[in-house]
């Protein structure tokens, strides 16, 4: 472990870098689908609504993490370590493994809507699903394998200079829409019509979207061992959200002012491109392909990064196999990141036998998100409650935060909870290693309950599959 701590001591990342981290990990994929994504659920007013229950719940979450950072600055990368010392061994695992498959689906609908845009001008690549476009994007995924191999502050200073190119041109976007909505047809989308149903489950309907577009939030904090003052970690995580909060509104509140619902709900992906093409002609949509193509590659490499430092900090905690503790030069976990870049390519094949390869990969992303994020909110709750100084507005935060992660569960469905718990499930093999590596049982009597829970869902979720009741 000396050449881990001497790297430690030589990559520390600023308030300002921290922030980058979040910014950018947030600003990816999500933002240029969600005029359609929003468009297929609800209008102006459920949209409205559906942003500030995001807005408020993400929030509360951002502030758990903020003072679980404080309050805790010897627990490293974030969600699984709250996750661990909130409810064991195990459970911290599931976390672990849970949030890092999250990332590395999440890194594999940013290739799909790069292949899909890409599939405007290239229609052999379709909607980013055809074999083309998995075999592009596969040299894509080992292209950045190797460039993040080279080191942690290199490719934190090229994700600080991507964030600031990114988010121009969505500025840019929500200036001329702006400029040219119509009122006549803002108005007529406010309601939503007949055929969205009930406002609660049109805001329902919205909630997966708003998981996906605003994970990264816990970015900082993930990467938390590379800050120079835990105190920074908190406030580049509140500081990253409401800034990305206030772009993804913009953007889909405006779009509503350009088309009917309806066409905007038909609108291939990236929809922005749809929108501002109707605005402005077919250059609008070159422009955001431009733009969706620097945004979506910053983001993949700020979950690269984030999905290899979960995994290495748990194997130096002993909770994934040795071989995962493996880094190279600049503290990178090569080992790690190896293993993200497989299981990124597997997904990228998975999506070949996909209805709708985007929106998949966005459902399961999200909801493989959740349990970690209900451990960690969990976790805040007891430390709250149990340990001094007691503070009833940490309490009230973690309270609500753990209720708001609830909310998402109960919202994702049971489609993708099943189709979770068939990654989560296998995922044991590793943590079973790892224990035998160090001499240790298995699984103690409450971990085989656990243990026996996942399996049961995953065989749920396959019979489920093979009988066409949940389909991909």
């Amino acid at each position: 472990m000396a050449g881990t701590e001497a790297g430690e001591g030589a990559q520390r990342l600023s308030a300002l870098t921290l922030t980058g981290l979040v910014v950018g990990s947030m600003v990816g994929a999500g933002v240029f689908s969600l005029p359609s994504r929003f468009a297929e659920e609800t209008g102006v007013a459920g949209a409205l609504v559906a942003w500030a229950v995001a807005g408020a719940g993400t929030l509360m979450l951002a502030l758990v993490f903020q003072t679980l950072a404080v309050r805790e600055p010897h627990l490293d990368a974030g969600v699984y370590a709250y996750a661990k010392a909130g409810f064991g061994e195990y459970l911290g695992f599931f976390a672990a493994f849970g949030y890092w498959a999250s990332a590395c689906v999440g890194n594999v609908t940013y290739w799909v809507l790069i292949m899909s845009t890409l599939g405007a001008a290239v229609p052999g690549l379709g909607e980013g699903d055809t074999p083309l476009a998995v075999l592009l994007a596969s040299a894509g995924v080992w292209s950045f394998h190797a460039l993040v191999r080279r080191g942690v502050r290199e490719a934190a200073a090229i994700n600080r200079i991507v964030t600031i190119a990114k988010l121009v041109p969505i500025l840019v976007f929500v200036l001329l829409a702006l400029f040219a909505l119509d009122p006549a047809v803002f108005a007529a989308n406010v309601s939503g019509g007949a055929a969205a149903g009930p406002l609660f489950e049109q805001v329902r309907g919205t909630m997966l979207v708003t998981v996906f577009v605003f994970l990264g939030v816990e970015g900082a904090s993930v990467y938390s061992r590379h800050a120079r003052r835990r105190e920074d970690v908190g406030r580049a995580t509140v500081l990253g959200l409401l800034s990305v909060l206030a772009v993804f509104a913009s953007v889909t509140i405006v779009s509503y002012g350009i088309l009917p619902r309806e066409r905007i709900a038909e609108l291939r992906q990236p929809s922005m491109a749809g929108v501002l093409a109707a605005e402005v002609g077919p250059w609008g949509s070159a422009f955001v392909g431009v733009a969706l193509v620097v945004a979506v590659l910053g983001a993949y490499l700020a979950w690269t990064l984030m999905a290899a430092e979960v995994l290495f900090v748990a194997a130096r905690d002993d909770d994934m196999p040795r071989f995962l503790k493996r880094t190279g030069r600049e503290d990178v976990p090569t080992a790690a990141l190896l293993l993200t870049a497989v299981l990124v390519q597997v997904m990228l094949v998975v999506t070949l036998f996909s209805a709708d390869a985007f929106n998949f990969a966005l459902g399961l992303t999200s909801s493989l998100t959740l349990i970690p994020f209900l451990l960690a909110a969990g976790y805040a709750v007891r430390l709250a409650w149990s340990r001094p100084p007691r503070r009833a507005r940490e309490l009230v935060v973690a309270v609500l935060a753990t209720l708001y992660t609830v909310f998402l569960l109960y919202a994702a469905g049971p489609k993708f909870l099943l189709v979770s718990l068939i990654v989560y499930a296998p995922a044991s093999v590793l943590f079973a290693m790892a224990r035998r590596e160090r001499g240790r049982r298995l699984f103690a009597p409450r971990e085989v309950l656990v243990l026996l829970a996942s399996v049961l869902g995953a065989v749920v979720g396959v019979v489920a599959l093979a009988a066409g009741w949940i389909a991909l």
